[in-house]
């Protein structure tokens, strides 16, 4: 018999944003959820792919394109869009989001890049 999570009920046990919750893992893979408010930074995952679902709220996905020009990705609640392997972006949500992430377990919060909002230890909600 499987545990059933509420995704209403795990967003309720934290406020910090930019801080990914993990709620469970299969298959070398994690689901996390996120509060998200303002933009993170340019990064990369050069290995993982990685999935988000919008669950409150509205987010901007800024993209560098194999040209090097920026091209946004508008998502709204219920919308998922996933950032291939090595793409350069930058996760933007001015007036806040609630967002679901399936990634690899090994991804990194904000890839190789290490800034103040990086978390290396990600908790298990």
């Amino acid at each position: 018999m499987s545990d059933i999570i509420n995704l209403a009920d795990k967003l309720s046990l934290f406020d910090e944003t930019w801080t990914p919750k993990i709620i469970a893992e299969l298959n070398g893979q994690q689901v996390k959820l996120a509060k998200l408010k303002g933009d993170l930074t340019w990064h990369t995952h050069e290995d993982e792919d990685e999935l988000f679902l919008i669950l409150e709220g509205s987010l901007l996905i800024q993209i560098k394109n194999e040209s090097g020009e920026i091209e946004d990705v508008h998502l709204e609640k219920g919308d998922i869009y996933i950032v291939k392997r090595g793409v350069e972006h930058n996760p933007v949500a001015k007036d806040g989001a609630s967002v679901l992430l399936f990634e690899p377990a090994n991804t990194k919060h904000t890839g190789h890049l290490m800034i103040d909002r990086t978390v290396t230890d990600q908790e298990f909600i």
